[in-house]
């Protein structure tokens, strides 16, 4: 039982940078502008169930950040997320983060079982979440790696809010990084941040 929980946490975590960039991306489907060399949100889904379907989303950030704020349903609302801590398990995902966020290097879970390995690290500024599945009828592998700056920008609102418009602001401070890599056995999605306005 103690390992659901800690798995649960770990996917919070997980979960939260997934929604950070999942928002991100739903506001670039709306338009698209090119400013002077910057830095871009690129996310790419290809379909390897045979369909041969491939969607690319190549979004600059200073749209994202104008963007968010215009976004309004349940819990998006002025470029804030509001956690709603009974959807999450019990998980304080505030909390959480906090706690990564002010300690030192290391890699704080490892979860191995017979079908899913999952690890949360912190190393040289970025938070990592490692998690894989591998289940007879379904095999899943997801890496996550967010620079711990845009952590604290997201902390940096209310106390049941994280700030997308300020994780954004703090994403565009940072070179070419490889942000989540997600690989089933239908889709391989990937989001990265680098300076070119077109995906491979």
């Amino acid at each position: 039982m103690k390992t659901k929980m800690t798995l649960k946490a770990v996917l919070g975590v997980g979960l939260l940078a997934v929604l950070a960039i999942g928002m991100l991306t739903a506001a670039a489907a709306q338009t698209g502008q090119t400013a002077q060399p910057e830095r871009w949100l690129h996310v790419r889904v290809e379909s390897t169930d045979g369909k041969g379907e491939l969607v690319r989303v190549n979004m600059p950030l200073s749209l994202a950040e104008k963007l968010l704020p215009a976004v309004r349903n349940e819990r998006l609302r002025d470029g804030k997320v509001t956690i709603n801590e009974a959807k999450m398990n019990g998980v304080d995902l505030r909390a959480v983060l906090e706690a990564v966020r002010t300690t030192r290097d290391g890699e704080f879970v490892t979860v191995q079982s017979n079908d899913t390995d999952v690890k949360v690290a912190k190393k040289e500024g970025y938070l990592y979440v490692n998690a894989r599945e591998n289940k007879k009828d379904k095999k899943t592998q997801v890496e996550i790696k967010v620079p711990m700056t845009v952590v604290d920008a997201l902390l940096s609102s209310g106390s049941n809010e994280l700030d997308l418009v300020a994780a954004v602001r703090a994403l565009s401070k940072h070179g070419d990084s490889e942000l989540v890599m997600v690989k089933d056995e239908k889709n391989i999605v990937r989001v990265w941040l680098d300076s070119k306005n077109t995906s491979e």
